[in-house]
């Protein structure tokens, strides 16, 4: 995190040190139950939107668009709002735990035996379903529905080659999920036709059945926490740039809602001086990752050269 905030000196831009217990209290709320992973099921990624919409109207932005903090638009996802029960040779698992469903898998209710495919896939032909053993569990979402199951166990869990099942997955497939990007500004006071955007992705993946659900809070309640922080401070510090603040939803579903934003521009995109997105700002041990140095390379090289002059 340290690390992201000395790209705001690029411009001239006034760096505020930031508040942790803020940063903290935002993160604690944003993954909590009432959010449900700020995904697709128990409208967690809604009430998500609500509440942040909310706080940037509450520190005094402006929405970006004049009327509504929000840019509503949907799109397809496949989602697993109920039944999540999975058993291996008799042996009840925990989602999220011991086992995830693929993101495009179809629901199904069945069992019976397995047959050894390789050596870490097992397959029912007759129920088309794929049981894989994996030394990482890695979720995601996905726009549309296969015509099979797959169940990825974590075999560091289950260490027994699997021989049966007895599974009752629910899956719900969402044509139109309503969804919105959440867009505030703070007016330059010299060239308010000037941007300088931060943003990040407020969605996570949200619930794996009923009972299940992905907190998110490296990804990417930590880069929200960032930039609503830095909103709070602006909100009430202007700079001769108009400070743009841009919260993107279905980034886990392949960057729905930016790709939404830049083909529905609120601004014009020609006239943004830089942007800077957050994400898995929790941690920071790998560093930052510069998008696009090689196209910009005075300003990859003021970057490189302001890291030993971190406002903190």
């Amino acid at each position: 995190m340290k690390r992201i905030l000395f790209l705001l000196i690029l411009l001239s831009v006034k760096c505020p040190a930031q508040d942790l217990s803020f940063g903290r209290m935002l993160v604690d709320t944003l993954t909590s139950q009432t959010f449900w992973g700020r995904g697709y099921t128990k409208d967690g990624m809604h009430k998500a939107a609500d509440f942040l919409a909310a706080q940037m109207k509450s520190y005094g932005l402006k929405p970006m668009n004049g009327k509504d903090f929000q840019q509503f638009y949907s799109y397809s996802v496949n989602t697993f709002p109920d039944k999540m029960d999975v058993s291996i040779n008799g042996k009840k698992l925990t989602p999220g735990k011991d086992f995830i469903v693929s993101p495009e898998s179809r629901g199904v209710t069945s069992l019976g035996g397995l047959v050894q495919l390789d050596s870490v896939q097992f397959v029912n032909k007759e129920s088309r379903l794929i049981v894989k053993l994996e030394d990482k569990l890695t979720w995601s979402a996905e726009q549309s529905v296969a015509d099979y199951t797959t169940i990825e166990i974590d075999r560091r869990r289950f260490t027994d080659l699997p021989s049966s099942f007895d599974i009752d997955i629910v899956n719900k497939f969402e044509k139109k999920f309503k969804a919105s990007n959440i867009c505030g500004i703070v007016p330059g006071t010299q060239h308010p036709d000037s941007f300088f955007v931060i943003s990040a992705h407020y969605d996570h993946l949200g619930g794996m059945g009923k009972d299940t659900y992905f907190p998110g809070a490296n990804d990417n309640a930590s880069g929200v926490s960032l930039l609503m922080n830095l909103a709070h401070y602006y909100a009430t510090h202007p700079q001769p740039y108009t400070m743009c603040f841009i919260l993107f939803s279905g980034e886990e579903a392949g960057l729905v809602g930016s790709k939404y934003f830049t083909e529905h521009p609120l601004i014009p995109l020609d006239h943004i001086r830089f942007l800077i997105n957050t994400d898995l700002a929790g941690t920071g041990v790998d560093g930052i990752t510069v998008v696009n140095a090689s196209e910009f390379p005075k300003e990859f090289a003021l970057m490189q050269k302001s890291t030993t002059t971190i406002i903190y």
